[in-house]
């Protein structure tokens, strides 16, 4: 291109390489970090952050964009540079309603809260996070008044996820599809007899399922060339540069599904991340176009896939070689039921993907009412408890398994949450996509060949990266809006043949 869109990119990857660089120290902190680095590693994060603000606000970037637009005069909308403009600009004007000093501030408190979590989390100890969350609630409050809002305060949050969608939009593809979500349920627990997890609730070597777990993400398209697997307290996927994409995943001795599914989980997170298109590499497009977005990349793999019968056709053999003992005399048919198990558990991670979303459901209630002050912080426990019996019939007995599980909130993702829900149908959506494109992907997996459904998901999500807003995207893939009549029609066919229903 020109020399003034190319003075527009070398701008933007300055910023970019200052964000990645925050990214190495955040993984660093999370992965290797002693706890009495937390303050240094606060100050650094805090550094970089303002840093990048300063350089995406600076008065050279209208100008630099200016000049780009005049550049290019008139370049096709689906072109990398006229997305480049169209993204930069929105990027830039949501930048400059923010101080630099309150970013700081923000990734400085979001830094430190994470070590008062992971400690909180292990003790049982939600009063010794109170301070803590208060703290970032309070920045992210005041962030939110900043960027502005039409009908909800929510809504602000929510933007900085998926672009464009409001808490009134959420509310209305949740209650489209709770009442037969809790209907399957129902129907489901009234013939839960017919199926068991036992079998994944064993002792399980922690090497061996990490090597099984690290086969299985390579399988299905995760280049460990440029990856790799660690261990943390809550699982994420971090990328450093398309050359350096990270997992993480958190083991249990007696217990197959975390790790595995959580590998699986991260895994399909990093291939959208590895499969962005390369010429795209150091700029604000070179990543996800939005968390729900990413959530139907991560939960095809981990579900779609992964939970298949058709997967576990080609895979369980491998796993019967690598734990003999746990499954020796086993049939695939059981042990496919055994991890499609539908019953009410305290994890969200480990959830079945029948009552996953109603997970979500809470915690959206919550977020809702604890930006607007009809929740205080410090009642969290107790209605975190309250809704969950009401939801699942069954009551944490530790706040470490209730309210403190997640990492989301002392890391300042308040809005984050309702993204898996959408991701989860959104999922079901580009299947049916993928599907109608490719009809032999169910007969390739029970072979092991997952090429065609990776590559189509290359095609038609993975090289865009941010180019297109996920509504866009969406219906450019579908010819629809977001929509949970598919998921709905997933469940149902599923678990109806699992359950006998």
């Amino acid at each position: 291109m020109g020399e003034k869109y190319n003075a527009l990119v070398a701008h933007l990857r300055e910023i970019r390489n200052l964000e990645r660089a925050g990214a190495v120290l955040a993984w660093d902190q999370q992965v290797n970090m002693p706890n009495g680095g937390a303050s240094a590693r606060a100050a650094q994060l805090a550094t970089l952050s303002r840093m990048a603000h300063e350089l995406m606000t600076s008065a050279d970037m209208p100008r630099l964009l200016e000049e780009a637009q005049a550049e290019l005069n008139g370049a096709d909308y689906d072109s990398d540079e006229a997305s480049l403009i169209r993204v930069t600009r929105t990027d830039y004007d949501e930048a400059t309603r923010l101080p630099s000093s309150l970013v700081a501030e923000i990734t400085s408190a979001e830094a430190m809260a994470n070590g008062v979590w992971v400690q909180a989390r292990k003790t049982n100890d939600f009063a010794s996070f109170v301070p803590a969350l208060k703290h970032i609630l309070e920045l992210q409050q005041r962030k939110a008044d900043l960027i502005g809002y039409t009908d909800h305060v929510y809504d602000a949050f929510l933007n900085e996820y998926e672009r464009g969608m409001t808490a009134k939009d959420v509310k209305r593809v949740f209650e489209a599809h709770k009442p037969d979500l809790i209907k399957l349920i129902a129907a489901i627990r009234g013939n839960a007899h017919q199926n068991s997890d036992a079998l994944v609730n064993q002792h399980f070597d922690i090497a061996a399922q990490r090597a099984f777990s690290e086969k299985m993400a390579a399988a299905i398209g995760y280049d460990f060339e440029r990856g790799r697997l660690d261990e943390v307290v809550h699982p994420f996927c971090i990328t450093f540069a398309q050359g350096d994409v990270r997992i993480t995943t958190r083991f249990h001795d007696d217990f197959f599904n975390p790790a595995f599914f959580g590998t699986l989980h991260e895994s399909g997170h990093a291939m959208y991340e590895q499969g962005v298109s390369p010429t795209l590499e150091g700029t604000p497009l070179s990543r996800g176009t939005s968390l729900a977005v990413h959530e139907s990349q991560s939960r095809l793999w981990e579900n779609f896939v992964g939970r298949s019968r058709n997967f576990w056709e080609w895979a369980f053999p491998q796993l019967v070689e690598t734990f003999p003992t746990q499954f020796s005399g086993v049939d695939v048919e059981t042990f496919y039921r055994a991890v499609n198990t539908v019953q009410p558990s305290f994890i969200r991670v480990e959830a079945d993907e029948a009552t996953y979303n109603l997970h979500i459901m809470l915690r959206f209630e919550l977020e809702m009412e604890l930006v607007t002050g009809a929740v205080k912080v410090e009642d969290l426990p107790r209605e975190w408890n309250e809704r969950f019996e009401a939801y699942f019939g069954i009551v944490p007995p530790t706040d470490s398994v209730g309210v403190l599980q997640d990492v989301h909130w002392s890391s300042g993702l308040i809005g984050y949450f309702p993204t898996y829900a959408l991701g989860n149908l959104l999922t079901a959506q580009y299947y049916r996509q993928a599907l109608m494109a490719h009809p032999n992907i169910p007969a390739d997996m029970a072979r092991g060949d997952f090429t065609d459904l990776r590559e189509w998901m290359r095609l038609n999500i993975y090289q865009h990266g941010r180019k297109f807003t996920a509504t866009e995207l969406t219906k450019r893939i579908t010819g629809e809006d977001i929509e949970c009549g598919y998921y709905m029609d997933y469940l149902d066919e599923k678990y109806s043949a699992i359950y006998g229903l």
